[in-house]
């Protein structure tokens, strides 16, 4: 009999006091999701064709620089597209992030 007792207890032991050692919590632990890659979804830019006839249109050959890069603009604003290139105010481009040093 005593034993039966015992084994009650510990049982309502168990249910009612938490548990011992590293898998005592009840709340699973804190994760930080997996970064998504920029090639999980669908290009949202122009295609090639599209890009290609806006740079090499006939038109624009006969610009200079500073107008050619306005006719990029427009014609990519017609698009629906920003033009992220800054103008060119001289012959020389600027560059706009750092450049690659080889070694």
């Amino acid at each position: 009999m005593r034993d039966a007792i015992a084994r009650a207890l510990a049982w309502t032991l168990f249910l009612l006091l938490p548990a011992h050692g590293r898998h005592r919590t009840t709340t699973p632990a804190v994760t930080t999701p997996a970064p998504v890659s920029p090639w999980a979804r669908p290009w949202t830019g122009p295609s090639s064709t599209t890009a290609r006839a806006v740079f090499t249109a006939p038109e624009a050959r006969a610009l200079t620089p500073e107008q050619r890069e306005h006719f990029y603009a427009t014609a990519w604003a017609e698009l629906g597209h920003v033009y992220i290139h800054t103008v060119a105010v001289s012959d020389v481009h600027h560059v706009t992030t750092p450049a690659a040093v080889t070694a």
